[in-house]
């Protein structure tokens, strides 16, 4: 992952971070300590999650494929969360945490709406808590909630803010948790956008299923009908700020149009099979990669897929975008996901000074399909592979 595949490689771990790379006799040479041999696999970075809401595993199976509106499920999981405890939110935490180590996940973007329950939690992988915020009804009260928020999440820990999505987050809100990451800038910002069709109608057109809901719940409309839901959100914040963007399906030619002209400081998250449960409007990869956005994968929650395999990401992801090279499609996983979360530093490639986050597959063939194969693998991959080296 920082140079062409290495046949009979071996990479050398100590204290947590890899510090030599090369053919096994080379490393073996340089280096002493426990050896393991893996035998017939493919040595990788562990997978990184860019966007996942641990918060509702529980939910897996409960709701449907999406056979209506957008609006529908969200009536649907807001009927199922009324029957959760606390109790259920960090056990469903700490479950999703295990099984997305299981599949290879070292790391993960993970969205709380309840950054209260985080120190009852153990993660076991490397994240970047995001406090989801809503204030749907009322944005009066948006800096208390950015300061409340602030004051739960994990100090010196990466963490970060996400005000929802243009339409259950304020104008407000979006601007107090920017000015929030101005002050510190560890402090990372992601949101859902453009999501769905019924979140194109609501702000291009003022209308529809979305906009019915929202109006009902007590929402201030005034800044419906007229622009896009990706128009609406670069009018209100800085774009030289850096956001990560989840979703933007539902992209205009006007939209390319404002994006090449204003070039913001996006990273973009695609959740492949959280995006076949909804049936959205397909995903704008080429367009997007054109202007140069890093694009990474996500699973989304379990309340809209199955598991919280990366792999099966990237075998849906490559289902609908053939042509894209299946090195590039790992690399969404690992290394693209590292830079969007801010982490290239320690995470998503095997070199010298990155940390011994490893994980490996079979792989018994030529190595021109070596990353065909990475991409097809379908299973658990072999983890906590560097616990037997850290001593060197």
């Amino acid at each position: 992952m920082d140079g062409p595949p290495i046949a009979d490689g071996a990479v050398a771990v100590s204290n947590g971070r890899i510090v030599d790379v090369g053919p096994a006799g080379e490393v073996e040479a340089r280096n002493a300590g426990a050896v393991m041999d893996l035998g017939e696999q493919v040595l990788l970075p562990g997978l990184i999650n860019a966007h996942c809401h641990l918060d509702y595993t529980c939910l897996r199976g409960r709701l449907r494929p999406s056979t209506g509106s957008f609006t529908d499920w969200i009536l649907s999981i807001n009927a199922a969360k009324a029957d959760l405890s606390a109790s259920d939110y960090v056990a469903s935490m700490n479950d999703g945490f295990v099984e997305a180590r299981r599949f290879g996940t070292v790391a993960m973007a993970n969205l709380t709406a309840f950054p209260e329950f985080i120190s009852q939690v153990q993660p076991l992988l490397r994240t970047t808590w995001f406090a989801e915020l809503i204030d749907v009804r009322s944005s009066a009260g948006a800096n208390d909630m950015v300061d409340r928020a602030l004051q739960l999440l994990r100090p010196g820990e990466d963490s970060g803010l996400s005000p929802h999505a243009p339409f259950t987050a304020s104008r407000e809100l979006y601007r107090q948790c920017a000015g929030a990451a101005k002050d510190d800038p560890r402090l990372r910002l992601t949101t859902h956008l453009a999501e769905s069709r019924d979140e194109m109608a609501l702000f291009r057109d003022g209308a529809g299923p979305l906009y019915d809901f929202l109006q009902a719940l007590g929402r201030d409309m005034s800044d419906c009908g007229g622009q896009t839901p990706l128009a609406h959100f670069l009018s209100t914040v800085d774009i030289a700020q850096p956001w990560l963007v989840v979703h933007l399906n539902e992209v205009t030619d006007s939209d390319f149009q404002l994006l090449a002209r204003s070039r913001p400081n996006f990273d973009i998250v695609h959740c492949p099979r959280s995006h076949r449960f909804f049936g959205h409007t397909a995903f704008p990869f080429a367009r997007l990669c054109a202007l140069g956005f890093n694009i990474s994968l996500g699973t989304d929650s379990l309340a809209s897929n199955q598991d919280l395999s990366m792999f099966a990401e990237m075998r849906e992801f490559q289902s609908h975008f053939p042509g894209v090279a299946p090195e590039e499609i790992l690399a969404m996983a690992t290394g693209d996901a590292a830079a969007a979360l801010g982490q290239s530093e320690g995470l998503g490639r095997v070199a010298r000074g990155q940390f011994g986050d490893l994980i490996a597959v079979p792989f018994e063939g030529p190595r021109e399909d070596l990353f065909d194969a990475i991409v097809a693998f379908e299973g658990e991959p072999l983890v906590n592979l560097t616990s037997v080296t850290t001593e060197n």
